[in-house]
């Protein structure tokens, strides 16, 4: 059966790129399209002579990042990491495998998208690239398309998404020759990682890749041939690197560095004004997903209402759930002490973290087995000196100490999470110690510029 498919996608493919793509690249000319005979050398014309021998002439601080989604809104931290590296003198290119649509965008994000590499699945660009490495390098194309398909096939997200993500991947691969770019990171080891190691086997550019939580928490679907093929991989929690080794791995577990997603401590710090007195005000910012355990904090707010505590609580994002979560509000009677502020601007963020006196994420794992790494979410509120609740869940703990820089319950116990927050309520001075000992650990080991810094250290180390 894997066979069947691989033949199938590779005669489709094969078709499209020998049979289709000179009648395709001439479809838009004015002039008369040339006979069959003629295709291949008035194809080969079309190309600007400057691209048709591609050296990637190693030169360091040329770096390459791929994501599946750009820009998007819940993953800033990558974002900002790019500028990170830009700050510190490095050339950054950005190869989103997709653009996203949002209603809110960060400023930073918008001047970003301006220059980044934004593909369609299919265009004469990418039929063109893979024309190229078909004549130059085919017996690479076929072997790593063959191997994409093998290692994809059986997971149906995955082997669509290979074949799907394939042609681009190639288009890719040869902008970045061209452009000599010395080194290919992918966030995330799904989608992003496996596109770079087709970069790699096309092109020989050294790749590496971060995994985050999904990507390594459900199927590890071709992890050990990224890691084997990747110069080095990065994992933000020793959770992680343990999923990504396993008992089959071992031997690549010293390929995988330990580098925390971070927060940049000097935009996200605690105000110079105290938090307002009054009603214990409660903030989450996430997604509007099972795994960020809103179901379970609005629970333990109908627990604060029968205890009597005074709160407001307000989400900040948007999902699928959003339906579901405001009639679960409804129901409890709390439309008066929760709202909905939907998806903000960092900016807005900034300033609810300061005006808030506790920040929650209840932390769960969904049905599906999705679940948080370290949520980046989580780093900012304790930047900014915000006293955080969370769950004891994959990678929590090593940001959150329990008792010392934040309280920590077991997934899906609102009254464990009441709890705490009642204890918050009732104890200004142990909000006080908690968010100080917060930012303290995050300037310590969840800092997004040091962090940025030792990753782009392993960049150098691997061109070199």
């Amino acid at each position: 059966m894997l066979e069947i498919a691989i033949g199938i996608s590779l005669a489709l493919l094969g078709y499209v790129c020998v049979v289709k793509l000179p009648l395709h690249a001439y479809s838009s000319l004015p002039a008369q399209r040339p006979p069959r005979r003629d295709c291949w050398e008035n194809w080969r014309k079309l190309q600007p002579e400057e691209q048709r021998e591609l050296s990637p002439g190693p030169q360091a601080g040329k770096f390459a990042y791929i994501m599946s989604r750009f820009p998007k809104i819940t993953e800033t931290f990558i974002l900002y990491e790019i500028l990170e590296h830009q700050r510190r003198g490095d050339t950054v290119e950005i190869y989103p495998l997709m653009r996203e649509r949002q209603a809110v965008t960060h400023p930073d994000a918008a001047r970003a998208v301006e220059r980044a590499h934004f593909l369609p699945f299919l265009s004469p660009a990418i039929l063109r690239a893979n024309w190229y490495y078909l004549r130059r390098r085919p017996g690479a194309y076929w072997k790593v398309m063959k191997e994409v398909l093998r290692g994809t096939f059986g997971n149906t997200n995955y082997f669509m998404g290979a074949l799907v993500f394939f042609p681009k991947s190639v288009a890719f691969a040869y902008d970045m020759e061209h452009r000599g770019l010395t080194h290919v990171h992918a966030h995330y080891a799904t989608h992003p990682a496996l596109s770079a190691l087709i970069i790699h086997r096309l092109t020989g550019i050294p790749f590496s890749f971060t995994a985050h939580a999904h990507d390594v928490h459900r199927d590890r679907r071709m992890l050990g041939q990224k890691l084997a093929a990747a110069k080095f991989a990065v994992s933000i929690s020793e959770h992680n690197r343990d999923l990504m080794t396993g008992e089959s791995r071992q031997h690549l577990r010293d390929k995988i560095r330990i580098i925390h997603c971070g927060a940049d401590t000097s935009y996200f710090r605690p105000s110079s004004a105290p938090a307002p007195p009054g009603p214990l005000n409660i903030l989450c910012v996430a997604s509007l997903l099972e795994m960020k355990g809103h179901a379970d904090l609005i629970r333990a707010c109908h627990l604060l209402r029968q205890r009597g505590i005074a709160f407001h609580c307000d989400f900040i994002g948007d999902g699928k759930l959003k339906e579901a979560l405001v009639e679960q509000v409804a129901r409890a009677g709390l439309q008066n002490a929760i709202s909905f502020l939907g998806p903000q601007s960092r900016a807005v963020v900034l300033t609810r973290l300061q005006q808030s006196h506790v920040k929650v994420l209840a932390c769960t794992s969904a049905r599906d087995g999705v679940r948080d790494g370290i949520p980046v979410a989580l780093m900012e509120a304790m930047a900014c000196g915000l006293p955080v609740v969370s769950t004891v869940l994959s990678g929590v703990p090593e940001l959150v100490e329990d008792g010392i820089s934040g309280i920590l319950v077991k997934p899906r116990d609102p009254a464990a999470l009441a709890n705490a927050l009642e204890r918050l309520a009732r104890d200004p001075g142990l909000r006080a110690r908690l968010g100080a000992a917060g930012r303290e650990r995050v300037l310590r080991d969840f800092d997004l510029a040091a962090n940025a810094q030792t990753l782009a250290a392993l960049f150098a180390g691997a061109v070199a």
